[in-house]
């Protein structure tokens, strides 16, 4: 069983402020948290029901686990229907940027990118690819939002996300620069090299002027239909499908 203390503690992580405080975020879903185990992240404690105890029992001992009952999950959850294994994780100190590691391959970058949904499919869509970096702007989502880390069914655990001052760390990096626009040159005529920089942006206002200025090449993804505009984390998967597709005819050659 868990103390009140216990539970409102559990509870309190669901809001950023605490999560700053107590340095760690939650996990939910066997399959996640198993994810997040085998990583470089560190577990704080786990809990879980009943139903997943003999699972349980195959993952490592020194891991602090509580057997719950689904009431308690039920409270300390943050999803309508709980999945029967919650973790707490402890959030890495923050690093500075490691340019070195960023050459030679590509990175996402994002700009204000607000929804917790899109934030965690792109991150998905990340570890998809192959892409194992992004590179924030201060005021994008937070990547430990029980939303994010749902929506990314334990990629976080494998994808590096900094958030930094875009106009200061762009220029630094000296690599090429794409940028999603509607105006851009047509993705599929696109020669995007080996290495570079794919900058997604705003769900609503797209990329700020200040991010625009410093694209070399703005590319866009034809439209044939009548929509508006394009999800971002689907025009970013999009993007980073034509991308592989690139490296592969340039490898073939």
């Amino acid at each position: 069983m868990l103390s009140k203390s216990q539970i409102s503690f559990i509870q309190s992580l669901q809001h950023k402020k605490f999560r700053r405080e107590h340095g760690l975020f939650l996990v939910e879903g066997y399959k996640s948290v198993s994810e997040f185990i085998n990583s470089a992240y560190q577990i704080e404690a786990i809990y879980y029901t009943s139903t997943v105890a003999s699972k349980m029992l195959k993952l490592s001992q020194k891991i602090n686990s509580h057997e719950i009952s689904l009431n308690i999950l039920e409270k300390i959850s943050t999803l309508k229907t709980p999945q029967d294994v919650i973790a707490l994780v402890k959030i890495p100190a923050p690093s500075d940027l490691n340019y070195a590691k960023l050459q030679k391959k590509f990175s996402l970058v994002l700009d204000g990118v607000q929804d917790p949904g899109n934030m965690g499919t792109i991150i998905r869509t990340a570890d998809w690819f192959g892409i194992d970096h992004i590179i924030c702007s201060e005021d994008s989502v937070e990547v430990y939002n029980p939303k994010v880390v749902q929506a990314t069914m334990g990629s976080l655990s494998r994808i590096n996300v900094q958030y930094t001052d875009l106009e200061l760390v762009i220029p630094q990096l000296n690599l090429p620069v794409f940028g999603a626009l509607l105006d851009g040159e047509n993705l599929y005529n696109t020669n995007f090299g080996t290495e570079g920089l794919l900058v997604m942006g705003n769900e609503g206002n797209g990329l700020r002027p200040e991010v625009k200025a410093l694209i070399n090449k703005a590319i866009t993804i034809p439209r044939v239909g009548n929509a508006e505009s394009l999800n971002v984390a689907i025009a970013t998967a999009i993007c980073c499908s034509e991308i592989q597709r690139n490296k592969m005819l340039m490898s073939n050659k």
